[in-house]
């Protein structure tokens, strides 16, 4: 059985896309090398490609927000996330917020990051080191209803972008 790819449940989404970042670090990437070298403008095609997944979302008026729960002070590539959330994300139709992390430590949370496309259900799996690992699709109606509440109960304490300062 094939796993789901994010980019197909991006395209068919009608009602909403919620994900949840909870790490300090990701893989470094190209764009993340430019950024720390200072060349933002590298970012074109990745921004081009992020939007047209978007795009049918924004079309039907979709809920699509980010959460970004981060330590204090951030790392470096929670800096780059910051710097290039209003070209890649804001632009793209995202509403982004962040909460620091000593504020989310009564919070019932899951293990990974996800995505909440519609109802179904990615787990984005990482290594210790930020190397992705791949997706673990979950249907359980109770994962599905537990990870919502908690990305909307985390959301409620989020800073948005536009007022967050990283420490």
């Amino acid at each position: 059985m094939a796993l789901p790819k994010l980019a197909d449940l991006l395209l068919s989404g009608k009602r909403r896309a919620l994900h949840l970042e909870m790490r300090d670090t990701y893989a470094r990437t190209p764009r993340f090398d430019a950024w720390k070298a200072g060349r933002m403008s590298e970012r074109g095609d990745a921004d081009t490609e992020w939007r047209a997944l978007l795009a049918p979302l924004v079309e039907h008026g979709a809920d699509i927000r980010r959460l970004r729960i981060v330590s204090e002070p951030i790392t470096e590539y929670v800096r780059y996330e910051y710097d290039v959330t209003p070209l890649a994300n804001l632009a793209a139709g995202e509403v982004v917020r962040w909460l620091p992390r000593d504020q989310a430590s009564d919070l019932r949370l899951p293990g990974n990051d996800f995505w909440l496309v519609d109802d179904a259900l990615l787990f984005n799996l990482s290594g210790g080191d930020g190397e992705w690992l791949g997706v673990q699709p979950n249907d359980d109606p109770h994962v599905i209803a537990f990870c919502a509440d908690s990305f909307e109960t985390a959301w409620a304490r989020a800073v948005d972008h536009s007022n967050y300062r990283p420490a």
